[in-house]
C-alpha cells in the first residue's frame, strides 16, 4: 500500500511542477503576437477551405459571406461545401455561385464528417495546386483575417487546430461553468503547451493541415472526439504534431456549440497502444503519450491529502514539509496560470465551481447510479433483441427557429419507444405498440412546450401507408417538391424531412380511430 502512495505521489510531484512551468511559460506569449502583426507579410499559399454541413443553411450562408470577406487574396483559397443529406435547401444557396464548389450528398441517407470529407479528399488528392486543407464545421462563424492568420500560422507548422470562442449569455449555469473551464484550458494549458512546442489534439470544428501530410497519411479521422484524439496521436507519431494557435479564431453560436471531452476509458486505451511504441527518439510522440494521463482535480486532491496524512503522522521517503512544498507549488502554478487566461472575475469564480460539476458528473456515471437512474426514469438497459435507429432531426419553435436535435428509434421485445436528445437534455416516450404512437407522445409533448417537430410524420402532406406492418413507418408524400413533374405520391419515411415542411394538426398525423393512446 505505500509503494502504490509513493508512485502516486512522485506521479502528481511532477505533475504540479510541470503545470508551474506551462503558467509559467504561458505569461509570455509574445511569439504569438509577433506572428499575428506580420501575418501579412507571409507569402501566400493556396488553401481548400472545406466545409461540412448538415442543415445549416442560416449559419452556412454567413459563413461564406465571410469567405467572400477575406483579406486574403481570392486567387489563393478555394471554397468546397459538402452537403449531407441536407433538407433545408442548403443546395439552393449556390445554384449561380461560382465561389462555391459544392459537393451535394443525397439519396443515400447521412455519410457523416468522416465519411463525406475523405470523400473530398480522395477527390482533391492528385490537385497539386492545393498547399493545405482549411477544415470547417458550417455552424462557425470568422473574422476577416480568418486566412491571414491561417497562412501565417502554416509557415511554421503542418497542422494546427484554433481557439473556439461563443456567446454564454443564453448557457444555462452548468454550461457556462464547462464553458469557463473550456476558455480556461485553452488561453492557459493549449497555448501554454504550444508555447513549449508539445503537441495538441486535433479538433474537426476548425482544423488545418498541408495536403502533403494527408498524402501520406491518407486520410483524416473526424468520426468523432475520442477518434480526433487517436488521430493527434498518429500526427505526433509521424513528427507533425498538432498544435494550436490562438490566432486561428473562430466564433460559434450557443445553440450549435456541444461541449466535447475525450472518455476515460478511451485516453487509457490509446495510452496503453502507444506506450508499447514509446521505444523512440520522437520526445514529442513521447510527451503527447504521457499527456493522456493528465490527473483530474479530484484525484490532486486526494493523492495530496492522503500523502500529507500519511507523511505527517508515519515514515514516508520524503519530509512532510517536501509534500507541502509541492503542494504550494501546484497552487502557485493555477494562480500564475490565471494571469494570461483572459477570464473575467465571474468567469474565474465558475472555474473554481468546475470541480464540483466535475464530481457530480463522475457520481452520475458510476454503473450503480446509472442503473438507478434508468429504472427511476423508466430507462432499463437495453435487452440484447433491441434494434436501435438514430437520426439527425429539428424542432421549430413559434418564431419559426430551427433547432438541432436527435431522435433515437428504439425497438425492444416487440414494443417501441423513441428518445429525444437536445444538448444535455432528453426525454424518452413510454413503451407502444407501434412506433407512430411513440412518435405521436413526443409530439404532443413538444407541443405543450410550443415546439414542432420538423418530421416527414409531421407534415400536411404526409399520408400513411397502411401496409400491415405494427410500426407503420412507411408514408407518402404529396408534395409538388421538388418538381411538380412527378405525378404520383413520393415513398418517404416517418423521420424523413424536406424543405417543403407544413406542420398538420395533431389529431391529423393519423386517424384518430387508429390511435393507442398510452397515460
Amino acid at each position: 500500500m505505500e509503494f502504490i502512495l509513493d508512485i502516486l505521489y512522485i506521479y502528481i510531484a511532477i505533475y504540479s511542477l510541470y503545470f508551474l512551468a506551462l503558467a509559467v511559460r504561458n505569461l509570455n506569449d509574445r511569439p504569438f503576437k509577433i506572428e499575428k502583426r506580420y501575418a501579412q507579410f507571409a507569402e501566400k499559399g493556396n488553401l481548400a477551405v472545406v466545409i461540412y454541413a448538415r442543415n445549416n443553411k442560416a449559419t452556412l450562408e454567413n459563413l461564406i459571406s465571410e469567405l467572400k470577406m477575406q483579406d486574403y487574396p481570392i486567387d489563393n483559397f478555394r471554397v468546397f461545401v459538402i452537403l449531407d443529406n441536407c433538407a433545408d435547401g442548403s443546395e439552393q444557396l449556390f445554384a449561380n455561385e461560382a465561389f462555391v464548389n459544392v459537393i451535394n450528398i443525397k439519396d443515400v441517407g447521412t455519410v457523416g464528417k468522416d465519411q463525406a470529407v475523405s470523400m473530398l479528399i480522395e477527390r482533391l488528392s492528385k490537385d497539386e495546386t492545393i498547399d493545405a486543407y482549411v477544415f470547417m464545421d458550417a455552424d462557425r462563424s470568422i473574422a476577416g483575417n480568418f486566412l491571414t492568420s491561417v497562412n501565417s500560422a502554416l509557415v511554421n507548422h503542418s497542422t494546427l487546430s484554433g481557439e473556439t470562442l461563443m456567446l454564454t449569455d443564453n448557457f444555462g449555469p452548468v454550461d457556462k461553468i464547462k464553458a469557463a473551464y473550456q476558455k480556461y484550458h485553452m488561453n492557459f494549458m493549449r497555448k501554454a503547451r504550444s508555447l513549449f512546442g508539445l503537441a495538441a489534439s486535433a479538433d474537426s470544428g476548425v482544423f488545418v493541415i498541408k495536403k502533403s501530410i494527408v498524402d501520406e497519411i491518407g486520410c483524416v479521422d473526424f468520426k468523432d472526439i475520442n477518434s480526433e484524439l487517436k488521430y493527434s496521436m498518429l500526427l505526433s507519431k509521424i513528427k507533425c504534431p498538432c498544435t494550436y494557435n490562438p490566432n486561428i479564431q473562430t466564433y460559434v453560436d450557443t445553440i450549435n456549440y456541444e461541449f466535447r471531452k475525450p472518455r476515460l476509458s478511451a485516453r487509457l486505451n490509446l495510452f496503453k497502444n502507444c506506450f508499447k511504441e514509446l521505444k523512440t527518439k520522437n520526445f514529442t510522440f513521447v510527451e503527447h503519450t504521457f499527456s493522456l494521463l493528465n490527473p483530474n482535480i479530484w484525484m490532486i486532491l486526494l493523492v495530496y491529502a492522503a500523502v500529507m496524512k500519511h507523511a505527517y503522522r508515519y515514515y514516508f521517503f520524503v519530509d512532510f514539509k517536501i509534500v507541502l512544498f509541492t503542494f504550494l507549488i501546484l497552487l502557485a502554478g493555477f494562480g500564475i496560470s490565471l494571469i494570461n487566461s483572459k477570464l473575467r472575475f465571474k468567469e474565474i469564480v465558475l472555474l473554481c465551481l468546475y470541480p464540483i460539476y466535475s464530481l457530480c458528473h463522475i457520481i452520475k456515471n458510476l454503473p450503480p447510479v446509472r442503473i438507478v437512474r434508468n429504472k427511476i426514469a423508466n430507462r432499463e438497459e437495453l435487452p440484447a433483441d433491441t434494434e436501435k435507429l438514430e437520426v439527425e432531426a429539428f424542432v421549430m419553435n413559434n418564431a419559426g427557429r430551427e433547432l438541432p436535435c436527435k431522435l433515437e428509434f428504439i425497438s425492444e421485445a416487440g414494443l417501441a419507444k423513441i428518445k429525444f436528445m437536445y444538448k444535455s437534455r432528453k426525454f424518452v416516450t413510454g413503451r407502444h405498440l407501434r412506433m407512430i404512437d411513440a412518435l405521436q407522445e413526443l409530439r404532443q409533448k413538444l407541443a405543450d412546450y410550443n415546439f414542432i417537430l420538423k418530421l416527414c410524420s409531421c407534415c400536411k402532406y404526409f399520408t400513411s401507408n397502411i401496409d400491415g406492418s405494427t410500426n407503420m413507418l412507411k408514408g407518402f408524400c404529396n408534395s409538388d417538391y421538388p418538381s411538380p413533374s412527378i405525378k404520383e405520391p413520393k415513398a418517404t419515411l416517418i423521420w424523413n424531412s424536406c424543405t417543403d415542411f407544413e406542420p398538420v394538426e395533431m389529431t391529423n398525423i393519423i386517424d384518430e380511430d387508429e390511435l393507442e393512446t398510452e397515460v
